[in-house]
């Protein structure tokens, strides 16, 4: 297919098809890479409301830079990959403290900036600066590959050069905004992984995949994700209506969150008279086990983690851990937490 072909295509197909979303309503790079954020391993339906959420608590870069950790942890709560906050929070900051709170206007520019990678780089560059350079995501790649027949393994070294060199011969040269957005959403609507809309593509005739049936093993994909299987017990730990609990430092995913106290086992199921902990060794001494909870369980992209909550009432006073803290109810609401402590405590009514 010629490449003014189909660019050409795709824009027509776009401009009455496309959805329409906030972030495509404005030329702003900060609410633009806000989205781009929100949107990375997360689907539109399910980041929108996080997006309306974050424009409204903090409208411009300064106000996020100026926020607490802990508040942008609480607002992202629920999304996921909490990383991507953590570094949102530090690029804002280091925009306005290096900046002068004005974002880098070119691809380049933008590559330097802590949590931007050449995907949201390019994005940002084209939909807020025009600048021609094209976005090679997920969608991308398996549009690329099905119309034009690409057998390159994308999880390959290989695939960054062969699909980035065919994307960017293909862009448009007088709209490489909308020819951005337009390949992204056509892959998010009618090239999707599954069962695409092959009957009513734009590309029908002259699609390689459509011509020879290989819709189902293109884009090729020979690397599969390793997960691992992790048994979680949290100990709910009690005493005078207030919780103990403290915020995860390190380097995992959930820093920077606020969970309860964690032991980690091997299996499914563990016996509390076997429990080798020395501080749940003291506070199994002087409680009692209220109730114990069916397994939770959540599913990430590399793990594959089953949760079980112990509630302990606390009868006595105790030598607490570092960092440990006993929080009430109210205060619990308003801390960062992983979404399996969130769905446990609305489990037992105690948050709205």
């Amino acid at each position: 297919m010629e490449r003014d072909t189909f660019s050409e295509k795709l824009i027509k197909w776009y401009c009455p098809n496309k959805r329409d979303l906030p972030w495509r309503n404005t030329q702003d790079p900060y609410r633009i890479w806000l989205s781009e954020i929100i949107l990375q391993q997360t689907r539109v339906a399910q980041g929108l409301p996080y997006y309306e959420k974050f424009v409204e608590q903090y409208p411009t870069i300064q106000a996020l830079a100026a926020a607490d950790e802990k508040d942008v942890l609480r607002l992202w709560q629920g999304l996921g990959y909490y990383s991507r906050a953590r570094n949102m929070h530090q690029t804002a900051k280091i925009i306005i403290t290096d900046f002068d709170g004005i974002f880098p206007n070119t691809y380049d520019g933008l590559l330097k900036l802590k949590g931007i990678g050449p995907y949201t780089a390019a994005a940002i560059a084209s939909f807020a600066f025009n600048e021609k350079v094209a976005v090679v995501d997920g969608n991308v790649y398996r549009v690329l590959a099905r119309v034009f027949g690409i057998e390159t393994d994308i999880s390959s070294h290989e695939a960054k050069k062969v699909f980035g060199n065919l994307a960017n011969t293909l862009i448009s040269d007088s709209s490489p905004n909308t020819y951005n957005q337009a390949i992204m959403e056509f892959g998010a609507m009618y090239c999707v992984p599954s069962n695409p809309a092959c009957m009513f593509c734009v590309f029908h005739y002259d699609c390689a995949a459509n011509a020879t049936g290989k819709q189902t093993s293109l884009p090729v994909k020979s690397k599969k994700v390793k997960v691992k299987n992790r048994f979680l017990n949290y100990f709910v730990i009690e005493k005078n209506n207030q919780f103990l609990m403290r915020q995860r430092d390190g380097g995992d995913i959930w820093s920077g969150l606020c969970d309860f106290y964690l032991l980690e086992s091997k299996e499914k199921t563990i016996e509390l008279d076997e429990i080798e902990d020395t501080f749940l060794q003291q506070v199994l001494s002087k409680s009692i086990v209220k109730a114990v909870s069916e397994n939770f369980k959540h599913i990430l992209t590399h793990q594959r983690i089953e949760a079980k909550f112990w509630h302990i009432i606390l009868n006595d006073e105790l030598l607490l851990p570092e960092k440990y803290h006993f929080y009430t109810v109210e205060e619990i609401e308003n801390l960062p937490k992983p979404i399996l402590i969130e769905k446990y405590f609305k489990g037992l009514k105690f948050l709205p």
